[in-house]
């Protein structure tokens, strides 16, 4: 055999190979590494969006916990003003009653006085009339003079 005629048959076998491998098998070879690219493509463009979207979402969820906080501080500061308001009002309240019992003690601390003042004029006047008779050695009706008892209490 000839070298040059086996080195053409192989060289004719060689560019049919490559023909058919172009037109059969680098197509589909070709799609698939494009179809890969775009995938991976596409997954960056993911991640970045999701990392961005996750910038915003932390910022968003800083700005809300920061909002809460002055809120709640808000909430705090208008309790603590309430329970201020309501300790004010309960000592309103109680000197109101405080006042109250002590007027009510003075009325019933006059009341006992004056009782005292008639117990003790009742005695007077009836130590007065035993006395009286006893100096005027006779008995005195304390009935038909109990006018005149009257007006001996009301001048003590």
């Amino acid at each position: 055999m000839n070298l040059t005629a086996t080195m053409i048959g192989q060289s004719i076998a060689f560019f049919l190979f490559v023909a058919f491998c172009m037109k059969f098998i680098w197509p589909p070879l070709m799609q698939a590494l494009e179809e890969r690219k775009r995938t991976i493509a596409d997954g960056l463009a993911a991640a970045e969006r999701g990392k961005r979207e996750q910038e915003i979402g932390e910022k968003k969820a800083l700005e809300t916990i920061k909002k809460a906080k002055q809120d709640a501080a808000e909430v705090i500061a208008l309790a603590e003003k309430r329970a201020s308001e309501i300790a004010d009002e309960a000592k309103l309240h109680a000197k109101a009653e405080a006042e109250r019992i002590v007027t009510a003690a003075r009325a019933e601390i006059d009341q006992e006085v004056n009782r005292a003042k008639e117990q003790l004029r009742a005695a007077v006047s009836a130590l007065a009339v035993s006395g009286a008779s006893r100096i005027l050695e006779k008995e005195v009706d304390a009935k038909a003079h109990a006018q005149l008892l009257d007006s001996v209490m009301k001048q003590l």
